[in-house]
């Protein structure tokens, strides 16, 4: 497991950017992840409106790769059937992640923590069960892009997320990109993406976008201070915390 170098200087990191990724007029993002000094490595998909364009770049690289899907108990039963059909189509190698049981039944008994904390419900239903999933992975790989916000238009290539590195193969691409990727490759798209879900997340906190709205307005769209899931974290965002059988 990578470590969050002392005093926030990152050679490793900064070694990576200056051999793949110099500037934006040299991205080299096969030759990334191919880079041995990534360690272990898993692609974490929501299964979402694009996630299947980042599946297929990265498996026709490492046919292999563990691909996590987070089974929080609240998707849309379409993403549920999307991420089959994916899992089948592309022969992923595919690991499903869920929340424990027990901490649900104390903390989420009657199944409405999504509307009461909504930060709590992401981080019991998503980051932690990550957190468990991503022990003896060194770096993983996230479908983040700079075109979908705000909050995402500085958004590296590489960076740190914890005592993880993570990369972020489509953080350059538009959606012209994406939409002829899709054309080119003969991807099925998300069934609800006709259906006006620009970004698809869990069902009681996804919405269609209007038009003239953000691409992610359409996600907690009744808590406008909310804009991530909080499975990405900072460089130094590891969580602490007790679990059954450890100390």
């Amino acid at each position: 497991m990578m470590n969050w170098p002392a005093g926030g200087s990152d050679p490793l990191l900064e070694s990576l950017q200056s051999d793949h990724l110099p500037d934006l007029g040299h991205v080299d993002m096969a030759g990334l992840l191919r880079d041995p000094r990534l360690g272990r490595m898993a692609l974490v998909s929501s299964f979402g409106a694009e996630s299947a364009v980042l599946l297929h770049v990265v498996t026709q690289i490492f046919p292999d790769m563990p691909v996590l899907f987070i089974d929080t108990g609240c998707h849309f039963p379409e993403t549920l059937a999307y991420r089959d059909l994916l899992a089948e189509r592309l022969r992923l190698n595919l690991v499903t992640v869920r929340p424990d049981p027990a901490t649900l039944a104390d903390e989420d008994a009657d199944g409405r923590l999504h509307a009461r904390d909504p930060n709590m419900c992401c981080t019991l239903r998503k980051t932690f069960p990550l957190a468990d999933a991503l022990e003896g992975v060194a770096t993983w790989i996230s479908g983040r892009k700079r075109y979908q916000g705000a909050t995402r238009a500085a958004l590296p290539a590489i960076e740190r997320d914890g005592s993880h590195l993570k990369v972020n193969p489509l953080a350059f691409w538009t959606e012209a990109d994406l939409a002829a990727y899709f054309a080119a490759h003969d991807l099925p798209r998300h069934p609800l993406v006709d259906l006006g879900y620009a970004s698809i997340g869990c069902a009681p906190c996804t919405r269609p976008v209007c038009n003239g709205e953000a691409l992610r307005a359409g996600r907690w769209a009744d808590n406008p201070d909310k804009t991530e899931c909080g499975i990405h974290l900072g460089p130094d965002g590891r969580f602490a915390r007790a679990r059954p059988g450890r100390e």
